[in-house]
Order: C-alpha cells, then structure tokens, then sequence
C-alpha cells in the first residue's frame, strides 16, 4: 500500500528541469517571507543614530552632490525643472532597483549556512529583499511628494512642472522595476556562488548603470541617432517615465517602454533559471 504523506509530513521532492518555479511551495513558506522581510527591515539600520531616517536622509544627500556638481558646475540642463526636484524624482526608481539589486545579488553566498541545514524554497530570500524595499520606497516617495509641493506652491518655477495622467501606472512601473532588480540580482546570485569576484563587481556595475540610466541627466539630451542605444538599458524608460509622472518631462514613448519590458522579461526568466541550476548543487563546492 502507498504511503501517504500526513498534514504532519512534507515531502521534499527533486526539482524536474532547470526552470522550476514551484510558486505553491513559495506561498506555503508566507510567514517565512515575512519573517525576511521584517529582518531585512529592520536589522539594516540596527543601533544606527537616526535609523530609517537614512532611507530619507541618503536620497536627500545625494540629490544636493548632483545639484552641486551636475547643476552648478557641470551646467547640465534638467528638462526646465528645478534641479532638486529632477534629481530626486530620478533616484526614486533607481534607489529601489540598486537597493533590491543589492540585496539580492549575494543571496547563495550569504545564506549558503542556512540553505546547508533546513529546507525551504531559497527563492524567498530574494524575494523578501524586492518586498522589504518597498518600504524604502515608500518612504522616498513621501519625500518627493514634500519637496514637490514645497516647489509648487512657495517658489515662481511651480507653473513649469506637474503631474502627468501616467502617474496612476505607477504600481506597474514598481512591478518591473522589481522584476528587472529580482532577474539581475538573481543572476549576480549565481555568479557569485561560482566566481566571487562578482562580490566586488556588483557594486562598481551598479555604479556604472547609474551614470548609464538618464538620473543625471534627462533622455532628451542623447540625440535620436543614438537614443536607441540608451533605450537598450532596461531601466532608462522606468526612471525616465517616474520623472516624467512627476514633472510632466520626459521622453516616454511606447515602442521604447516596449524594449524595456522584453529586456526585463527576459532577465526575469533567464535569472530563474540560471538561479534555479546553481542553487542545487552550490551547498556542495560554497
């Protein structure tokens, strides 16, 4: 007579193919998710002074390094609007992407002591990194939302700017810049366990995918015989169409929305996969 399994019993079974995304056994470890996500959290700025106001206080820093050097000095236009307000409006979308990129890159190294005693679906670390985030998120959004109106109504340059209609897509435009973060940190993953020079790589490639990404600088000023090389960059039209939400400035147009979606795609399912083949064996040879 078969046996079978109990509400008591879990039975681990070996995954079929590479590109097994075993979403039931994802959900049936929720409370493990949230657990990470809680972590992730608050442990990030543990006996830290000022604590989650850093998540405030890094967008705010950096926006005046960019007013100072990319504004004042280097004399790069911001499309008509206020420099501050530009730059902040740009970082929101590429805070997040960096911050979960970040925070999902090194997911088998880091973990490889937990992953080498229980089980659980190791796509939830990473996962918990793209939920635990959108605190962050949330938090610098409330700071644009501040400075924006602060430029609205108390200074001369509120009649240059507003929202755009587009501003209600935003949860889908976080929904791909969550899945392109997701799909590239979960390659830099798998890199990672195999080659540990990604763990010094990852963050001068991030670095270098800022200064590519038009943050500093708006779309409009790369001419359009080459603007197709810039749309090339996956997360160009997310930061470019969040400024262009807020600001009412940008170039949004679909068929480069279009490539940017197909780019994330396809990094969202060849980093599953690639993830998926590594984190079988990499217990073994971390």
């Amino acid at each position: 007579m078969p046996h079978v399994a109990s509400d008591y019993e879990l039975v681990i079974r070996p995954t079929r193919g590479w590109f097994h995304l075993n979403l039931a056994d994802v959900w049936r470890y929720r409370d493990l998710l949230f657990l990470l996500v809680h972590r992730d959290f608050v442990a990030k700025y543990k006996q830290t002074i000022l604590g989650p106001a850093w998540f405030i206080l890094q967008p705010l820093l950096m926006t005046f390094v960019f007013t100072v050097i990319f504004s004042k000095v280097a004399k790069i236009p911001t499309d008509g609007v206020p420099p501050v307000l530009f730059y902040l409006a740009g970082l929101l979308g590429w805070n997040y992407f960096a911050q979960t990129l970040q925070s999902s890159s090194d997911t088998l190294v880091a973990n490889a002591s937990l992953f080498g005693k229980v089980y659980f679906p190791r796509l939830v670390v990473p996962l918990s990194a793209v939920i635990s985030n959108c605190f962050s998120f949330a938090l610098q959004l409330a700071t644009l939302l501040c400075v924006w109106a602060y430029f609205k109504v108390f200074t001369s340059s509120g009649a240059t700017f507003g929202f755009s209609s587009a501003i209600v897509w935003l949860p889908l435009l976080l929904v791909q810049i969550a899945g392109l973060s997701l799909g590239v940190g979960l390659w830099l993953s798998a890199m990672t366990a195999k080659y540990r020079d990604f763990t010094f790589l990852t963050a001068l490639i991030i670095q270098v995918w800022m200064y590519a990404t038009p943050v500093i600088y708006p779309l409009s000023q790369i001419s359009e015989k080459w603007r197709w090389l810039a749309v090339l960059n996956p997360m160009a039209m997310p930061v470019e169409t969040i400024k262009y939400m807020f600001v009412g400035r940008g170039v949004v147009i679909a068929a480069y929305f279009a490539v940017s979606v197909a780019m994330t795609l396809l990094l969202l399912v060849s980093g599953v996969f690639v993830f998926n083949k590594v984190e079988k064996t990499f217990v073994d040879t971390v």
